[in-house]
């Protein structure tokens, strides 16, 4: 969504939806791509990036080790990418700010482990950032 303000409730549910619609379209290309195991873990992680190492995320509430290694790992990618990029409704935040409210999530919103392979990191992405975005 572009929308340049805060969504209603309404959508809300339409946005998480895309967990479940990034699923069922790579659920249903197993088939045709003889169960490729890339494919697999992408539709594993597309219905699961949004959950959270506490249990309070979505479309399932998974919690902890019960989310797929693949969703932990593009949770804090995805989160890093939704907060330095710039978007209708917001600035991009510094690469600083985004590290640190990354760290605070750590054993909440992500995965322990993970998160300290991004401290390991951190201090490479402002580099690899810029070669790779638009």
């Amino acid at each position: 969504m572009r929308k340049p303000g805060r969504l209603t409730p309404e959508e809300m549910d339409q946005m998480k939806g895309h967990t479940i619609l990034g699923y069922e379209v790579l659920e249903s290309a197993t088939f045709e791509l003889h169960n490729d195991p890339m494919v697999i873990v992408a539709a594993q992680i597309a219905k699961s990036h949004h959950e959270k190492w506490d249990g309070t995320g979505y479309p399932e509430g998974l919690k902890g080790e019960n989310i797929p290694i693949g969703a932990r790992l593009m949770a804090v990618a995805d989160v890093y990418d939704a907060l330095v990029s710039k978007r209708v409704y917001k600035e991009p935040m510094s690469h600083e700010d985004a590290v640190n409210i990354i760290l605070e999530g750590c054993g909440s919103h992500f995965d322990p482990d993970i998160v300290d392979a991004f401290k390991e990191i951190a201090d490479k992405l402002p580099g690899v950032y810029k070669d790779f975005t638009d």
